[in-house]
Parts: structure tokens; sequence; C-alpha cells
């Protein structure tokens, strides 16, 4: 198949919607797809080249001007680019990952050529009010807005997915869209895999992901600084965003110092040694509709401490492989990582039951499910039979 995919996030902004459409991108390719992959251009000219066997188009964009980080579509110029795009990779099915600029104009413009359009919604309206300061306080009605907006161009698509049960269900909730299916983002177990026996720091705890507002580092920051110092205990934060300026100074006012360190954005080896040398892996996040992240800590064999929110506890089962804790508070989050930095034995057994779950989300069976439905909207055969318990993620 000729399959066009498309996101309005970008690799160089790290996050799991763009890490998982390039995922997504090279494993079809891998398979013999004729693949094209569109977002935005980082340094905001268009551009053209081809990477892992994937055509890849990066179309014409700009700074938001309320962050530092985050680009988007220049909006007199993406309709013209994907239709450009659009006529060189000729594609059967057309895959977005977003409503937004790029997402948007791509269904408008597939819908006009007569292509079948696949939605995947990696969206929360939690993930944007934060970089739109006028929306900070009008959360609910912003909220109801974006949910709006979404429904508008969602309404175009032939099919959607989402990646977890908990996340269809919210879509369902917020819109009167068609169901979606739960298809997991999936983890290459190849790659991500547990560390040769001895090569794990005893006293490391790892955060991974953006530096924004609904991750709740700074809760993380705060329960750490009550781990009692004498268990030599560190914290290590990978990720970029705008708030890495405010965690830093949070971090030396609570005197926090040599115990935490700030890598900012590593290259794809240096994350995985980050996962395979950690103690436990911790995801304070309230906003995640799967959480790569936390799945690759996990296929690393980590044992994970979690918020007890949205789609977390479809990864981490609460005295299985790791401990869910209650949003915002600190006492229990210290405790659950001072009992897995004690006890080395709990550590062992909750690495293994993260392990076993993983495997729930092999790549392989997300590609499968997902040439199934490129399949079904061609009216074709599936080239792959799927594996639903491989793709469709499971609460369990």
């Amino acid at each position: 198949m000729r399959v066009l995919l498309a996101a309005d996030q970008y690799p160089e902004y790290i996050n799991g919607a763009a890490t998982f459409t390039s995922r997504l991108a090279t494993g079809l390719a891998a398979r013999g797809h004729t693949v094209d992959l569109v977002w935005p251009s980082v340094d905001g000219r268009p551009h053209y080249g081809i990477d892992a066997g994937v055509r890849v188009h990066r179309v014409s964009s700009l700074r938001l001007p309320t962050s530092a980080e985050i680009r988007t579509c220049t909006p007199w110029a993406v309709s013209r680019e994907v239709r450009t795009v659009l006529g060189r990779a000729r594609p059967d099915v057309v895959h977005v990952q977003s409503h937004f600029a790029l997402g948007r104009a791509l269904v408008r413009e597939a819908r006009t050529a007569c292509l079948p359009v696949l939605a995947t919604n990696h969206f929360m309206p939690e993930n944007l009010t934060h970089h739109v300061p006028l929306l900070r306080h009008a959360s609910a009605a912003a909220a109801r807005a974006a949910w709006a907006d979404l429904a508008r161009v969602y309404r175009a698509v032939d099919a959607i997915t989402a990646p977890t049960q908990r996340a269809v269900a919210l879509l369902a909730a917020a819109t009167d869209l068609p169901p979606a299916t739960a298809i997991s983002c999936g983890i290459d177990l190849e790659r991500f895999h547990p560390a040769a026996p001895g090569d794990v720091d005893p006293a490391t705890v790892l955060f991974v992901g953006r530096l924004e507002q609904e991750k709740h580092v700074d809760e993380l920051l705060r329960a750490f600084a009550r781990v009692p110092a004498d268990r030599g205990a560190r914290l290590e934060v990978v990720g970029m965003g705008s708030l890495r300026g405010e965690l830093e100074a949070l971090a030396v006012e609570l005197g926090l110092g040599e115990r935490v360190r700030f890598r900012g954005a590593v290259d794809d080896d240096a994350l995985l040694r980050a996962y395979q040398r950690a103690t436990v892996f911790v995801m304070p996040g309230t906003a995640e509709l799967q959480s790569l992240a936390t799945l690759e800590a996990m296929a690393a064999g980590r044992p994970v401490v979690a918020a007890d929110a949205m789609a977390l506890p479809h990864l981490v089962g609460h005295g299985d492989n790791g401990f869910l804790v209650r949003p915002g508070d600190r006492p229990e989050l210290t405790a659950a990582l001072t009992t897995l930095l004690d006890d080395p034995a709990l550590r062992a057994r909750m690495g293994a039951a993260s392990l076993v779950r993983a495997r729930r989300h092999a790549l392989a069976g997300t590609l499968d499910a997902f040439e199934a439905c490129y399949a079904r909207l061609l009216g074709r055969p599936a080239t792959s039979a799927p594996r639903p318990a491989d793709a469709l993620l499971l609460a369990s």
C-alpha cells in the first residue's frame, strides 16, 4: 500500500504522538509499503528527504508566539503545500494524528481527492491550555470548545483510532463522533529491553517526558525532596519543555543540589541507557492517553510509580508492576518511591511484571492492526492477520 502519515507534532519537540508516528512510518516501510511522512519544519522552511526508507516532507512552519518550543504549520501555506505533497505521494490512504493546522488541511484535501482517511486521536485539552494563556482561566469552556473543534475535523474521516480503551471512552464522552477503535501505539521490544545484569544503578529515579504543566514534574520534585537523603537516591529528568527553567529553580529551592539532574533531550541510545540504569520509573502526568515513555520503561524491565489518572492504570497494575498514587498526593508518591528504593526483591518482581505487560504491546501487533485498518478502508484483504492480543490495549 501507499500510505501517507501526518502529524502536527514533530520529532525535535519530543512528544509521544510524533514518536509513535515515526515508528509507525518506519515499521510500515520495513514491511514493503510506500510511506510518506508529513510534519512541520523545525526551521520554518519546507524540506524533502528520505529517512529509513520513508519519504519525509517538512512543510512551512512558524513558532507559536506563546511558546519558544513549539512550531505550527504556516496557515497561509499549509493547504497549498499539502496539495503538492498529495500530488507527489499519490497515497492509497491518509492517516492523520491530530486535528490542528496540518491534520485538518490534509483531511480537507484528501476528501477533495476522494482518498480514504484514518485519524488517530492523541489529544486532550489539558495538552493545549498551558500554551494558550487566554484559555487557562476558562478551562471548562476551553475544553468544550477544543473537543468541538476536534469533532468538526474528525467528522469527515472514515475511521478513528485511539491508543487505549480509556482514550476511546474519553473521546466518546466528549464528542458525538462514531466509536473509535483502541490500538496501542506499540513498543519495539528488540530496541527497548532490560539491561544486562549489573548495569542498573541501585539508586536512580527516572522521569522521561515533556516539561509541561500536565506532567506535574514539580510534584515529583517536591515528593523526591522528602525521600531521605541517606538512601543515596538521585533523580534524573529527561526531556525538554517550557517549564525547564522553573523546575530547575524549584530543585535549587528544595535543596536537591546534586541529587537531581536535568538532562534535556537525549538521543535514542542515551534514552535506552537511561531506562536500563534506572531503579524505578515515575510518571506523575495526569493527561496520558497511553504514555509511550512509561511503556518504554516497562519494556526495559523497570517498576513504575504512576499517577492513578487517565490511561496510566491500563499500563500499571497497583502492586503488580508498580504503584498507582493519587494525583497531587506528595506523601503517597514519596512513600511509593522509598518503598521501591529500599526493596531490591520487590523491584525485581515488579520489573519482571512490567516486562510481561509490555509484551502485550509489541510493535508487530500494532503494525498488523493498522495494516488491517488501511486495507479495510480500501476494500482489500488484510496483508497480514491482525493479532488483537498484541495490538489492542488490555486493561489488565
